[in-house]
């Protein structure tokens, strides 16, 4: 893991430690933040595989924005080795369809929110979560479990952050991010998969088009078949075809190897913490591919009534 940030200031005004995409909203957030509650927005992006620009790029926009510090981190090798790798000795797998792709990345970028927040002296965390989901639970519970004493805020719940009042703010202020481009869906990803929901996916009788798809070529049409051999060390791979990798290398090899296959696209209506049902498109190759090399090896080591004890505790 490393991270760059500017050194903190003193000063009087109350600090936002603020979860940075380098995005619309949250660039908007920045300024946003700081008109409606006289705070200063420090902002805080964390790179769990998702893919996109250079951190440097993403930290500059930031203060481009109006933020006071910024603090970047690659956590990719810590998300994969300690939050990737128990999922999958745990074989986790929500409603027995898909692994927790936004759910996993949650606590680690938390932990920096957090370590930020110690560092720049703020009171507060912002997320750019709606009302709507799980996540906005996710955050705001791990940030009051590991600081209690830090507030928690959601400029689009709490602020009226919508996404044409985004449109509107960053065009007035002439902010450097593109407010033109038009997303139907909205996508979370990161190295253990990607979550795509919203648009005309909100109607489960459309099915996904091909836009929908970025880790997956279309099994339609697959490639020539490709075998792959994947050595397991207490559950954690440790070589694939004989090579060793880090757990973050086997997750990015799985990903393009089965990605290539069109393996790991799931459509699922599934249930939320907030009481609602959602129907989300997942792409997870490479979690889908180690969790069953994981089953099949269990299948053939683990004993019966060790195997349900198993699932059980998992």
């Amino acid at each position: 893991m490393t991270d760059t940030s500017t050194a903190p200031t003193t000063g009087t005004k109350e600090r936002v430690v603020l979860a940075y995409s380098g995005g619309l909203d949250t660039s908007v957030a920045i300024g946003w933040i700081g008109e409606r509650t006289g705070a200063e927005v420090v902002a805080v992006a964390v790179d769990v595989g998702q893919g996109g620009e250079d951190l440097e790029v993403i930290r500059q926009r930031a203060l481009d924005c109006g933020a006071v510090e910024a603090y970047v981190a690659d956590a990719r090798e810590e998300f994969a080795t300690e939050y990737c790798m128990p999922a999958l000795q745990a074989n986790a797998l929500y409603m027995d369809a898909y692994p927790l792709v936004s759910a996993l990345s949650r606590p680690v970028i938390v932990k920096h929110l957090v370590r930020a927040a110690r560092q720049f002296g703020a009171t507060t965390v912002a997320h750019g979560c709606t009302g709507k989901g799980n996540d906005q639970v996710r955050f705001e519970v791990g940030i009051t479990s590991l600081a209690p004493d830090l507030r928690c805020l959601a400029p689009v719940r709490d602020l009226a952050l919508t996404r044409d009042v985004a449109i509107d703010y960053a065009t007035k202020h002439d902010l450097p991010i593109e407010t033109t481009k038009h997303n139907p869906f909205s996508i979370d990803q990161n190295v253990w998969g990607r979550a795509v929901e919203t648009g005309f996916l909100e109607d489960i009788w459309n099915g996904p088009t091909k836009d929908v798809y970025t880790y997956t070529d279309d099994p339609t049409y697959p490639p020539l078949p490709d075998e792959v051999v994947i050595t397991f060390e207490h559950g954690v791979p440790v070589a694939i075809d004989g090579e060793a990798v880090t757990p973050l290398q086997a997750v990015q090899q799985m990903n393009r190897r089965a990605g290539a296959q069109g393996v790991g696209r799931i459509d699922i209506v599934e249930d939320r913490l907030v009481g609602i049902k959602s129907r989300e498109v997942y792409e997870a190759p490479g979690a889908m591919a180690l969790i069953a090399a994981h089953q099949e090896l269990e299948n053939v080591t683990v004993e019966r009534e060790q195997a349900r004890f198993k699932k059980t505790v998992g």
